[in-house]
């Protein structure tokens, strides 16, 4: 992992829902260094946390439905929330959402600069603004001037969908596909590139620099070296987000392909993976990338388990899915939970868990910590390790224990029973239970 690349903190939000600052780090002699939303810029070695976002699905003017999406999103953990307003009744129901909404909101505009001059009159925390559909000077003007007015942030996001006219006008889109020439991308990148210098240039004369940036697309690979290039050029935090990625099946791939090479190499101070379904996935997938990266505090409980082999000894894929689902209704705790198939590997992949379970033949033995507790029915796993979770919970809550400070040394049993098939283990026929018997060694 690369230290964070430093930029010009920005801060979206307000006193009623709170503020979530992006980016930050620039040494005070930086010439953008100067402070972001109500002067309100963290000190020079601060770096905001990244940011977790997403968009609502619904339409924007059914308030009812928006603010229910809004509060559904808030509470799976994102950090800022992004309405689309394309049409005058959209910003009109601004207000009354803004109003019920705890979380900053964001107007995603696309063609129509008054939308933007609208939702920054109903009071929304940041604008979003395509340079691909929105290019009159004077209508970009007119945005810049009201949100420097009302200290809201911009975010200028470049789609690779929306900038391509087919043609090359401008002299340094030229000069820069020079540059990138023999690149693979190199098209693309210039024209992305040169985008954001003419439209950046609006900002910077009109004294503007709240700016957030985004250069999406639907290939990972150019995603990664867009961000890479921009990183480089210019000063701002940076949105990552691979788009039109489809569904969530194929979508987390082809999106944590992207966004996990750029984080791990410092590039990234918001994220939107996107997906072609709910999108409350979006938020519960972002928040595990950047706990699995160390670049969040985790939430909750971080649940491991094995794969699949063949000497699994329970339903071990039924067993986890229920593990994950009470665990992520009853823990709050960022206890480790190790769930394990079989007596083979699982004590040893079990280490550093607070709380284990590994399966002998049709059981499984718990662990707290080292400790052996219990040795239960395959059909009372669930339950005990809930209840095991749940009570290492509270002690860690009453200060009776620390998470992860004592070293988990499972000394593995023989195992029981015939080891394996896992297919034939999670059968709905399942085989008849055998003697249990000491396999020999």
């Amino acid at each position: 992992m690369k230290p964070r690349r430093a930029s010009r903190q920005i801060v979206v939000g307000d006193d009623r829902v709170g503020r979530v600052a992006m980016g930050g780090g620039l040494p005070s002699d930086h010439p953008m260094a100067g402070a972001g939303l109500g002067g309100l810029e963290a000190p020079p070695s601060k770096m905001a946390p990244v940011t977790v976002q997403t968009m609502t699905a619904g339409y924007t003017h059914t308030i009812d439905k928006c603010v229910a999406e809004i509060h559904k999103l808030t509470a799976a953990g994102a950090d800022i929330v992004r309405v689309a307003v394309p049409e005058k009744k959209d910003t009109q129901a601004l207000p009354e959402i803004l109003n019920q909404t705890t979380v900053p909101i964001v107007a995603d505009v696309h063609f129509h600069f008054k939308r933007a001059l609208e939702a920054v009159e109903a009071g929304v925390h940041k604008i979003r603004l395509n340079p691909g559909n929105i290019q009159d000077r004077a209508q970009v003007e007119a945005v810049i001037d009201a949100c420097k007015e009302r200290d809201i942030p911009i975010r200028v996001g470049v789609n690779e969908g929306s900038i391509i006219e087919r043609k090359d006008k401008q002299a340094r889109a030229k000069e820069l596909g020079a540059v990138f020439g023999e690149h693979k991308h190199g098209y693309l990148l210039a024209i992305m590139i040169a985008k954001l210098e003419e439209y950046l240039d609006i900002f910077y004369e009109r004294d503007f620099f709240d700016i957030a940036i985004s250069a999406k697309s639907m290939d990972a690979t150019l995603v990664i070296d867009a961000y890479t290039e921009i990183a480089e050029r210019f000063p701002h935090p940076l949105h990552l987000g691979v788009t039109h990625a489809g569904p969530k099946e194929t979508g987390c791939i082809r999106s944590v392909s992207a966004l996990g090479a750029l984080l791990a190499n410092g590039i990234g101070d918001a994220i939107r993976i996107s997906y072609a379904s709910d999108p409350v996935y979006e938020v519960e997938d972002g928040l595990e990338l950047l706990w699995s990266l160390g670049l969040r505090e985790r939430k909750g409980a971080e649940l491991i388990a094995c794969p699949t082999c063949g000497r699994i000894q329970v339903d071990l894929f039924t067993l986890t899915q229920d593990v994950r689902k009470k665990l992520a209704a009853e823990i709050q705790v960022p206890m480790k939970v190790a769930v394990m198939g079989c007596v083979v590997n699982g004590p040893g992949e079990a280490e550093g868990a607070d709380v284990a379970v590994f399966a002998g033949d049709r059981k499984g033995i718990i662990y707290v910590q080292g400790e052996k507790v219990a040795t239960v029915p395959e059909t009372e796993i669930l339950d005990r390790l809930l209840t095991e979770c749940k009570a290492f919970q509270q002690r860690v809550r009453d200060g009776e224990a620390e998470l992860g400070q004592k070293r988990v040394d499972i000394v593995p049993p023989d195992p029981e029973g015939e080891l394996g098939s896992g297919w034939e283990k999670m059968a709905s026929e399942r085989l008849a239970a055998t003697p249990l018997t000491v396999r020999e060694t």
